[in-house]
């Protein structure tokens, strides 16, 4: 009964982080048991996307506090790293446009450089073009829905006229092929194994790309006994833990002597020049395409 109830609310559960287990007995050789558990709604993880659930000491109770956390904004950083929507390529005169983009750059003193500076052009005007596109698919969906509203509740008290009848077709398909756009958006983001057929899965896959990213995101770190919270401190620990890694090493008294070269094995000049080469627009695109 209680499993049918969460599954016709359609509630998830929010991971812990912290402990395995909620629940332990007092004898000499405990019994472990997860019982304790925070459930949500997918409507309330989609305003919540950093949801968290941490664990805290048990002290003298059976239970395992838990403390609920409805995650803080996502610290500014650098720019996100350019990423390739599926979503794009159903998109009206898409390959048409990375065409033209991708012909009006032509400069460079090797066909790697022009490869390099030709992606580098289609992807600072993709960049722009996906961020004007997602403001206007917000905008056309919105009046979509509204249309749709209008025609069904005029539908309800008198016969549509045959303008009317085709323009709801109309508005159908086009709704339909929105929702199939933002659907294989949110798939792809989610890395899912497989796309469902049937109903729309947008809002499946959202929670699982919510879910991967909360576990991607690191909430805290163990040093020497002490806990480091808090995004802020984070990015201090982390930042110099690298630089004493990879820094600077102390001085050493080693040193190399260039000139000792007997016992190494010599390419010819030939091999030389054939392994400096300057690459082929031909060697460009076989490697690449």
């Amino acid at each position: 009964m209680f499993n049918a109830i969460i599954d016709g609310l359609n509630l998830r559960e929010i991971e812990m982080s912290g402990r395995k287990f909620t629940w332990a007995n007092s004898k000499k050789i405990p019994t472990y048991e997860k019982l304790d558990r925070v459930l949500a709604s997918t409507e309330w993880e989609q305003r919540f996307p950093l949801v968290t659930v941490d664990a805290f000491n048990r002290e003298i109770s059976d239970h395992t506090p838990l403390l609920l956390s409805t995650g803080d904004k996502t610290p500014a950083g650098n720019k996100p790293e350019f990423k390739f929507e599926l979503s794009w390529l159903l998109k009206k005169d898409f390959f048409e446009t990375v065409a033209k983009i991708w012909g009006s750059v032509d400069n460079g003193s090797s066909p790697m450089r022009r490869w390099q500076n030709k992606i580098k052009r289609l992807r600072q005007f993709l960049r722009g073009w996906a961020k004007n596109e997602n403001g206007n698919y917000k905008k056309e969906k919105d009046e979509l829905f509204r249309l749709a509203r209008e025609l069904d509740l005029k539908a309800e008290s008198q016969f549509l006229s045959q303008q009317e009848l085709d323009l709801k077709q109309s508005v159908k398909e086009r709704i339909t092929q929105l929702l199939r756009e933002e659907e294989i958006k949110w798939f792809q983001r989610a890395k899912t194994k497989h796309l469902l057929e049937g109903d729309n899965n947008t809002t499946f896959f959202h929670m699982v790309a919510n879910g991967k990213r909360r576990k991607t995101r690191i909430f805290e770190l163990e040093q020497e006994g002490d806990v480091i919270k808090g995004q802020e401190n984070l990015k201090i620990f982390i930042t110099k833990y690298y630089k004493d890694l990879f820094g600077s090493s102390q001085k050493n008294n080693l040193s190399l002597d260039e000139s000792q070269i007997n016992d190494i094995p010599q390419i010819s000049q030939e091999e030389n020049e054939l392994l400096t080469e300057t690459f082929t627009e031909k060697e460009v695109r076989e490697a690449i395409f």
